[in-house]
């Protein structure tokens, strides 16, 4: 048996989503199964990364300043839930899942400088 994780500070927990589902007015029991939800979960993400793909002017320093997340931030959940399942997903890696592209390549192509 494998001890639980401690939740870390920048994780949602099950329970949070639980709440959230609720405060939302949703029954979260009428999704019919556990893979409805994830693929649903699956659909949101992939949507996010198409909208922040559609919108590239907007900075990374603007999301973190306005929603206390960034592309980076989403590449680090992405690489910490992998490795929390077995699976080998690097921060590069996982960045270029999130970029779309290797991230010195968007960086390069859309970053505004500072100032």
């Amino acid at each position: 048996m494998s001890a639980k994780a401690e939740p870390r500070d920048d994780a949602v927990t099950d329970a949070d989503a639980a709440a959230a589902v609720v405060a939302a007015g949703i029954d979260a029991g009428a999704a019919a199964t556990d893979a409805t939800a994830t693929e649903i979960e699956a659909a949101t993400l992939r949507r996010l990364l198409a909208h922040l793909d559609a919108n590239k002017e907007v900075q990374n320093i603007d999301l973190m300043n306005l929603a206390g997340f960034c592309r980076n931030c989403l590449a680090k959940w992405y690489s910490t839930e992998a490795k929390e399942r077995g699976h080998d997903v690097d921060y590069e890696a996982a960045r270029e899942i999130i970029y779309g592209m290797p991230y010195d390549e968007w960086k390069s192509r859309y970053q505004k400088p500072v100032g």
